[in-house]
């Protein structure tokens, strides 16, 4: 109810200020529209200008807002239709503006593409009016885009075509620097080459890798030299190694190998400790390969200059690079190696392949300027072409094998308590009584004995069979006791079985046979049995004493004596109880014969039967 107390408006007068109302929210709306519509051309245009490329997405843009715009216009209206209180004619009023608005928004949209494209036209130099430019806004923009590509392509291509065609002349028309011609050796460069071999001798030692021969002939030796004691290790491969295939120890004159025809033909390294088991003694027949190689590889070593060379002779080849750096390659006469056991007899000519004195080998040296050999070329008569790679890096300290004497030590003289073992040596072999006993011994030129047997200190008799590897099917047996030394020859079955390189201890009884006897020791064999028995008597005889080193022998620590009698070199292996657990004998061919000892209680050892005893010549 209305309580202001003035009086109620008539209907006709309430329908008069509806529609003036309506008239004026129409007014407004329109105003509203033009100012909308105004304000997105002009948005069109701006963003049109700064997006010259994009006139369809400005116009959208441009139409959301003035969409946002109307939406706020409305709004409006609705309140101040609210106000009024007329809420069904605001509905029609809405769905009416709802179909203006829709109208004004695509009158919008194009108004504002069309201002955007002219914008863009009118930036690019382009009107509408313009040859290819029609009133919807699309013109010849790709076609020239199109254009200029192809025109980039083929300038690429150009480009292309004639860098290749620059890379290939260049290419045909390069040849290599031509190489800086031979000259005579400067007077530092030929006593740099004199002073080789005395450089590898303080050196000391070196690997090598020696390439002997071609194809299916072709030899390789990988190892090592020490040239300061001289002693060669080395494992011998390749095609062309035939029955050398194996392992090599070479001290001086003395060589001894360790056969593995199984082995892989690609050479390695040895193993930096040597196999302890099958080594023996060999001859090499003068004229083989591997006798010329070894010989050559010792003889690169020397304890004063060569003569310096003159003459055309001598030159300097090349500079190149190994991986120990820069060397000089020279060439010169390959020196003579010194003699060895294989050498020929005098008066005749060197047929081991290596060069005599006094023959002219040319050799190519690849020398540092320190004057180190790195590499050396040559050609060998009866082996050929040889090349050996010394490592000047790789130099460990070598062991020889027991056969070349074992690891050297430092001579000395004996302490008190190793002079009381001594003295006491021989009571205290007759108070253990006897031992078993193992051989190993190369003996002759190429002679190798395995043996097996009793040695009985109470009775001063000793009893072992004997195999030669070769004559694998046969053992001698002897017999040592105070009437001399008997012998005689068995097959392998009757003389105790086993292996050559194992062969088992003799027979009991003691068979009969063609036994020879004689009183005094004649080779090697019969004076390293002696010196065994002879250990547990009087010391008269033997020269002094002197400690060579300590090792082990059958894991017990040792001291190794070596001393000289009459007729040989020996050494005694004694253990810190006072035991003897080895005899050592020097033989005639520079080897070293081992007899190992076990002490054990030994069965009684009777004599054989006997003829007559010859007589000493």
């Amino acid at each position: 109810m209305d309580t202001s107390g003035a009086p109620a408006p008539s209907p006709d007068t309430t329908r008069a200020g509806t529609t003036k109302g309506r008239a004026r929210t129409d007014a407004t709306r329109s105003t509203t529209r033009a100012d909308a519509t105004d304000a997105t051309t002009r948005a069109g245009t701006t963003k049109g200008s700064a997006r010259s490329g994009t006139p369809r997405a400005d116009a959208t843009n441009r139409s959301t807002r003035a969409d946002a715009t109307d939406g706020t216009t409305r709004a409006g209206t609705r309140d101040r239709s609210a106000r009024t209180g007329t809420t069904r004619r605001n509905a029609r009023t809405n769905a009416t503006d709802s179909a203006g608005d829709r109208s004004a928004r695509r009158g919008v949209r194009e108004r504002a593409t069309r201002t955007g494209v002219r914008e863009h036209a009118t930036r690019a130099g382009v009107d509408d009016h313009a040859p290819g430019v029609d009133g919807t806004g699309h013109g010849g923009g790709p076609a020239r885009a199109s254009r200029r590509r192809r025109t980039l392509l083929l300038l690429l291509a150009l480009t292309a075509v004639t860098s290749a065609a620059a890379l290939v002349l260049g290419l045909l028309s390069w040849a290599p620097d031509p190489p800086a011609p031979t000259r005579p050796l400067t007077v530092a460069e030929a006593e740099r080459l004199a002073a080789v071999r005395v450089t590898n001798l303080r050196d000391l030692r070196a690997g090598v890798h020696v390439t002997a021969g071609e194809g299916a002939a072709r030899t390789e030796l990988v190892g090592w030299v020490d040239w300061s004691r001289p002693l060669l290790y080395l494992d011998v491969g390749g095609p062309g190694a035939g029955s050398d295939r194996g392992l090599v120890q070479r001290a001086g004159p003395v060589l001894v190998v360790r056969p593995d025809p199984t082995a892989v033909p690609t050479p390695a390294a040895p193993p930096l400790v040597p196999p302890t088991d099958r080594w023996r003694l060999r001859h090499l027949t003068p004229g083989t390969n591997l006798a010329s190689l070894l010989d050559l590889l010792l003889g690169l070593a020397a304890d004063r200059p060569d003569p310096t060379p003159t003459g055309d002779d001598a030159r300097w080849i090349a500079q190149e690079v190994v991986a120990a750096g820069p060397v000089d390659v020279f060439q010169g006469s390959l020196t003579a190696a010194p003699p060895t056991a294989t050498a020929p007899a005098a008066g005749t000519a060197a047929a081991s392949g290596t060069p005599a004195a006094g023959t002219d080998v040319s050799a190519r040296y690849w020398l540092d300027r320190d004057g180190r050999l790195h590499k050396l070329v040559t050609r060998l008569p009866g082996v050929g072409p040889v090349t050996v790679l010394l490592d000047r890096i790789d130099r460990p300290t070598l062991h020889p094998v027991d056969a070349l004497g074992g690891r050297p030590g430092l001579p000395r003289a004996l302490t008190a308590a190793e002079q009381r073992r001594w003295d006491a040596l021989p009571a205290r072999l007759r108070g253990q009584g006897g031992a078993t006993l193992t051989l190993v011994a190369p003996v002759g030129v190429e002679v190798n004995l395995r043996g097996a047997g009793w040695l009985s200190w109470t009775g001063r008799t000793a009893y072992l069979a004997v195999a030669d590897l070769g004559v694998p099917d046969r053992r001698t047996l002897l017999h040592r006791d105070a009437a001399g030394l008997s012998r005689t020859d068995v097959p392998a079955d009757a003389g105790g079985g086993g292996t050559a390189e194992t062969p088992g201890r003799p027979p009991f009884p003691v068979p009969a046979g063609a036994w020879r006897t004689t009183r005094d020791a004649r080779d090697d064999l019969d004076r390293l049995v002696d010196a065994a028995v002879a250990a547990a008597g009087p010391a008269a005889g033997r020269g002094a004493p002197v400690r060579v080193r300590e090792d082990l022998a059958d894991g017990r620590t040792v001291d190794v004596v070596e001393f000289r009698t009459d007729v040989a070199l020996l050494r005694y292996w004694i253990d810190r109880d006072g035991s003897l657990r080895r005899v050592e004998l020097r033989g005639g061919s520079g080897a070293w014969a081992q007899l190992d000892l076990a002490p054990a209680v030994v069965p009684r050892l009777p004599p054989p039967p006997r003829a007559a005893v010859r007589p000493r010549r």
